[in-house]
C-alpha cells in the first residue's frame, strides 16, 4: 500500500528497530533502580540522551525526556506560563498552530486569565514584524511553529529569535515537521524551548523531547525524580534509543534524503498536469508536503477512494483522528466558510517513497476526478 501520510507519522526503519530489539533483549531494568541492571540502564539512557544532544549541538542536560510532541508542547507553554504569570500574562502565537498548541492557548485563557495574541498568516507564513507589533512589555512567552504540519509553509524562526533576544519573552517553538528534514539547531536560531517527536522521523511513537535552556518551570507530571526532576516517570529506554538512531540517520543523510522528496513533489505535480488544482501549499516551503485542492471534488469522498484503492492520504491533521473536519488552518488562509476546506487533501512524502508510487498515486488520481 504506498503511504503518503509521512507528516502525521513514518514507518520504523531497519536500522532503528534493530536497536530498540537490542535493548529488549538485553536490558530489562529500569534506568532509577541501583542495581547493575539498572546501572546498565542509566548508563544506556545517559549514552542516547547525549548522542541526541551531539546532533542538535545542545547540551545534554537541556533535553527532557517526553511522551512525544504533545506533552513537550503542554510542558513548555502551560509549565512556563504558570511559573512565571508573575512576569505578565501576555501570550503571542498564531492561528495555524498544531491544536497540542493551539488548545494550551486556549486553557490558559479560559481558566487561568491569560490575553493571548493569535497572529494571523498574511501570504501562508508570519513575519517578525508581525511579532514585533504584538509584543508588551507583559508578553512573557511567544510560540511559533517551524513547518506547518498541513501546508508545508515555513516560518522565520531565526528573524523572531533574534527580535526577542531583548525582550522577558522566551521562545517555544514546536519543531516537529522540521527535525530530520531540515537543519534545525535551537541554540543558532535563537530558540529558548523546542518540541520534537520521534514519529516523524522514523522514531517510534511514543516518545519525544523537549529542548529547554535552564527556565523556571512547573513540572505537569509529578511523583519520582526522573529527568533532574522535571518529569516524573519511569523513561522509555527502548524508545528513546529508536528515537537517537532515528535522529542520527536522518541527520546523516539529511541533503541527500531532501533532494529526493523534492524529486518525488516536482514528478508528482508534473504527472498531474492538465488536470485542474489549487496548491494551499508554497513553492518554497517543506517539499515533503503538499497541500492540494480540486475544484468541486470532497475531499472526504476522495479520501476514501483513495484508501480503497489502497493509497494513504490525509486531509490534514492526524490528531483529529476518526473525523474528517475542516482544517483550522486552511480556514485561517481562506476564511472558514471557502470551499477549499472541503477540497483540500494533504500528501505527505519520505524519503523511502519511490517515483513508481508517485506515478500510481497520481494515475488514480486522475481517474478518480475523471482527468
Amino acid at each position: 500500500m504506498p503511504y503518503f501520510d509521512n507528516a502525521s507519522t513514518t514507518f520504523l526503519t531497519p536500522s532503528v528497530i534493530e536497536q530498540m530489539t537490542k535493548v529488549m533483549n538485553s536490558t530489562p531494568a529500569n534506568p532509577s533502580s541501583i542495581h547493575s541492571y539498572g546501572r546498565k540502564s542509566n548508563q544506556l539512557l545517559r549514552e542516547a540522551k547525549e548522542k541526541i544532544a551531539r546532533l542538535l549541538n545542545v547540551n545534554a542536560k537541556n533535553i527532557i525526556l517526553t511522551s512525544g510532541a504533545t506533552e513537550s508542547n503542554n510542558t513548555a507553554i502551560k509549565g512556563y506560563a504558570l511559573a512565571n504569570e508573575n512576569k505578565g500574562k501576555h501570550l503571542i502565537t498564531t492561528s495555524v498552530e498544531h491544536h497540542s498548541v493551539f488548545d494550551v492557548m486556549s486553557y490558559l485563557e479560559k481558566n487561568h486569565g491569560f490575553e493571548v495574541t493569535y497572529l494571523s498568516p498574511i501570504d501562508g507564513t508570519i513575519s517578525a514584524n508581525q511579532v514585533k507589533d504584538a509584543l508588551r512589555d507583559d508578553t512573557i512567552l511567544v510560540s511559533i511553529m517551524h513547518t506547518n504540519n498541513e501546508t508545508g509553509h515555513q516560518f522565520p524562526i531565526k528573524a523572531i529569535g533574534d527580535l526577542l533576544k531583548n525582550h522577558q519573552a522566551v521562545f517555544h517553538v514546536d519543531a516537529v515537521q522540521a527535525i530530520g528534514k531540515v537543519p534545525v539547531y535551537p541554540e543558532e536560531l535563537g530558540i529558548d524551548l523546542m518540541s520534537l517527536s520521534a514519529h516523524k522521523f522514523h522514531g517510534p511513537t511514543g516518545i519525544g523531547i523537549l529542548y529547554s535552556k535552564p527556565l523556571h518551570m512547573i513540572k505537569l507530571l509529578h511523583g519520582g525524580d526522573q529527568e533532574d526532576k522535571k518529569r516524573a516517570g519511569t523513561e522509555n529506554l527502548v524508545g528513546l534509543v529508536g528515537m537517537a538512531q532515528a535522529l542520527e540517520d536522518s541527520l546523516s543523510h539529511q541533503k541527500e534524503n531532501y533532494q529526493h522528496v523534492v524529486a518525488l513533489r516536482d514528478l508528482f505535480l508534473k504527472q498531474l498536469d492538465g488536470v485542474t488544482y489549487y496548491l494551499n501549499s508554497p513553492k518554497d516551503g517543506l517539499a515533503h508536503i503538499i497541500n492540494i485542492g480540486f475544484p468541486k471534488i470532497n475531499n472526504s469522498i476522495l479520501l476514501t477512494q483513495l484508501d480503497l484503492a489502497g493509497f494513504a492520504v490525509s486531509t490534514g491533521s492526524a490528531c483529529t483522528a476518526g473525523n474528517v473536519e475542516p482544517s483550522h488552518v486552511l480556514a485561517a488562509f481562506y476564511g472558514k466558510d471557502s470551499e477549499k476546506l472541503k477540497e483540500s487533501i494533504r500528501i505527505s512524502f519520505s524519503e523511502f517513497n519511490t517515483t513508481e508510487e508517485v506515478i500510481q498515486l497520481t494515475t488514480k488520481l486522475k481517474e478518480i476526478i475523471g482527468k
